[in-house]
């Protein structure tokens, strides 16, 4: 399924061990540009559905595509709403969200679809398909995601409340 929300599990503990260092937002953004295209090969019933952008050259790409999206949303910064305060995010919080989801997108998927090449053009050869089941890996990346989300939790907590 394209955008499967188990990537962001990994993306919430990435945020929560550097919540000053990690954009969660850039981290999600570069997961969803780089399943567009499986999605549109899946409704157009082309396969393989994962091609270029399921490559380290594809995906770093999109980590490209991630930084030139909020570029140019800052650039319309006062047109546009400050949803999840993405306008107070500095530039290197989105290139590390964006590369960390970018890269963390090939290796996920890389162990569960047999016809993911991450290491094309220069070899076929996926290494890590099935390295590990996909139930387990189902289960790092949700309890990945439960802990992050617990560590965040946590620190608001202790934090106390916010003034805006």
């Amino acid at each position: 399924m394209p955008i499967t929300p188990f990537h962001f599990g990994p993306g919430a503990a990435l945020h929560a061990a550097a919540p000053g260092q990690i954009s969660f937002l850039a981290f999600g953004a570069a997961n969803v540009l780089i399943d567009i295209e499986p999605g549109y090969y899946l409704l157009t019933h082309q396969f393989p559905l994962h091609r270029f952008c399921h490559t380290l050259i594809g995906a770093t790409l999109i980590m490209v595509a991630t930084l030139v999206l909020f570029g140019t949303a800052s650039r319309l910064a006062r047109y546009l709403p400050d949803l999840w305060h993405w306008k107070a995010l500095t530039r290197r919080q989105i290139a590390w969200g964006a590369a960390l989801g970018s890269y963390s997108h090939i290796v996920l998927d890389s162990v569960m679809h047999d016809d993911i090449r991450p290491l094309a053009p220069f070899t076929d050869v996926n290494p890590l398909w099935h390295i590990v089941s996909l139930s387990l890996l189902h289960q790092a990346c949700l309890l990945a995601g439960l802990l992050g989300l617990a560590v965040i939790g946590m620190r608001r907590m202790l934090r106390g409340p916010v003034e805006r």
